[in-house]
């Protein structure tokens, strides 16, 4: 089996040689052996389970978070030969039940899923169908509360899992706290003994990260016109508001600098155009949201800036983790304000409306559909009782609800918006929602006491992350090393 893997490797894929431990966690894969991969972000995570799936028979099936990324991870997998597939909610119900048709006779060597999915029981019958020797978790840290970025139907994988027979698992994540790793293992029904862990650390020795201490947009402003006139390549600029990404975008533009900008409100055939420019070197800055960056393999972006800060350690190293991938030394930037406490907790927030906010939306889709698809947010925001533009709990509940499988919102047209489905209260009962607001904004601030410190900023991080050491890393803002390094 390794030398078909490896045969594999070169022929479907183009790579020589592994990365890391790679090969160890697709021989264990093969093998039939469950495991948690812990990799940086653009390590190649993908291929740990990509690969596997072009020798194990039946379906492998990768839960992943985001319908966006979906169709781009299907493409690069059709690209190098797979017969790969999605199903999710931004398909038509003739599409989604003609995929589930190819599903059940075993069409797929690699199926995409939102763990929403697996409340759908036409979905679980396909699944009987076929064989599944491998179930991929990707984004691992989901399933817990603990983790940055908790999704509740994640919460119910364990139980998913052990309707489908208890197939070997591989769990994939980029950052997890040895707490989260814990809740993964426990929340999958994964006997930590006998589950394989695969830790290449969170180690960035080619990564100079700093922090500058602000005062207000307009010296963010001033400070990142210098770090654009000193970046040797490619810049990623990422915002927590969508807002001040705008508001940032017209000021350089206004200076006669030209960014891209990458956010959920505009068109879904804007984002791509603007990705594909940023990725293919015709336009070397862009300003986004951190969803941009998600699934994106550039190697060769040099700047990193965070115009705001952060909610918690875990997002800030995932998103730093976007540069510098080809190894080469990159600047990453933190600007940090005290001002932008209240709102990055706002943010937190925004991002989690409560249970009640979310029923009261989908009440008025069910009861004013018509109203919503002539008059759109604007007319729910009025009915809601909130004016403050910067809050998007509207697009976070949307989004939610559309996750779940309860409403359509094609392109984010609101004149498509259509109800399909009850309110999905079993989701909602999942989540204990003051407690979680609670550990998300400790989480926040663990980075606020990271950002406000004076010893080794790299140090800091690692011990974060379980994996310390007394040594200074002798490359960060704290250290220096930026203009030995040729910066």
């Amino acid at each position: 089996m390794k030398d078909r893997a490896q045969d594999c490797l070169q022929r479907q894929f183009g790579f020589s040689q592994y990365r890391g431990q790679q090969e160890e966690a697709i021989l264990a894969a093969l093998a039939g052996r469950s495991s948690l991969v812990m990799m940086p972000t653009g390590m190649g995570k993908s291929l740990c389970y990509q690969l596997p799936s072009c020798l194990l028979p039946g379906t492998v099936l990768v839960v992943s978070p985001l319908i966006a990324l979906m169709q781009d991870q299907v493409d690069k997998a059709r690209q190098k030969g797979l017969r790969a597939s999605f199903i999710n909610s931004s398909l038509r119900a003739s599409q989604r039940q003609e995929r589930l048709g190819q599903l059940s006779q075993g069409a797929y060597q690699l199926l995409y899923v939102t763990p929403e999915r697996f409340r759908k029981p036409e979905f679980v019958e396909a699944l009987r169908q076929v064989t599944i020797p491998l179930l991929a978790v990707d984004e691992a840290h989901c399933i817990s509360q603990w983790g940055h970025d908790f999704r509740p139907d994640y919460g119910r994988l364990g139980e998913f899992r052990a309707q489908m027979g208890e197939p070997p698992t591989m769990a994939l994540t980029a950052t997890a706290t040895p707490q989260v790793r814990e809740d993964i293992f426990r929340q999958l029904g994964l006997g930590a003994e006998d589950c394989l862990v695969f830790k290449e650390g969170v180690r960035r020795p080619n990564l100079y990260l700093e922090v500058e201490s602000v005062h207000g947009l307009e010296e963010k402003l001033r400070r990142l016109v210098g770090l654009i006139h000193q970046s040797q390549g490619p810049m990623i600029v990422y915002f927590q508001l969508i807002s001040s990404l705008e508001k940032v975008a017209f000021e350089l533009r206004r200076l006669g600098l030209s960014a891209l900008t990458y956010h959920g409100q505009l068109p879904q055939a804007v984002r791509r155009r603007h990705q594909e420019l940023f990725l293919k070197g015709q336009e070397p800055l862009i300003l986004a949201t951190p969803a941009f960056g998600l699934g994106v393999d550039k190697p060769d972006v040099r700047s990193l800036v965070h115009m705001e800060i952060p909610g918690s350690i875990e997002a800030y190293y995932q998103e730093v983790g976007r540069a510098g991938r080809d190894g080469r030394p990159s600047r990453c930037t933190l600007f940090y304000d005290p001002d932008d406490l209240s709102i990055s907790m706002d943010f937190i927030k925004w991002s989690h409306p409560d249970p009640g906010f979310v029923r009261a939306l989908y009440n008025l889709l069910v009861g004013q559909i018509d109203r919503v698809r002539t008059e759109g947010a604007d007319y729910l925001r009025g009915q809601l009782n909130f004016y403050n533009r910067r809050d998007f709990r509207l697009e976070t509940a949307l989004n939610q609800l559309e996750s779940l499988g309860s409403i359509s919102w094609p392109q984010r047209d609101f004149r498509q918006l259509e109800v399909l489905e009850d309110f999905p209260e079993q989701a909602f009962a999942l989540v204990d929602h003051k407690n979680h607001l609670l550990l998300q904004n400790q989480k926040l601030l663990k980075l606020m006491e990271l950002v406000k410190g004076e010893e080794c900023f790299k140090r800091k991080i690692y011990d974060y992350f379980d994996e310390g050491t007394h040594q200074d890393c002798g490359f960060c803002g704290t250290c220096g090393g930026w203009k030995e390094a040729g910066g």
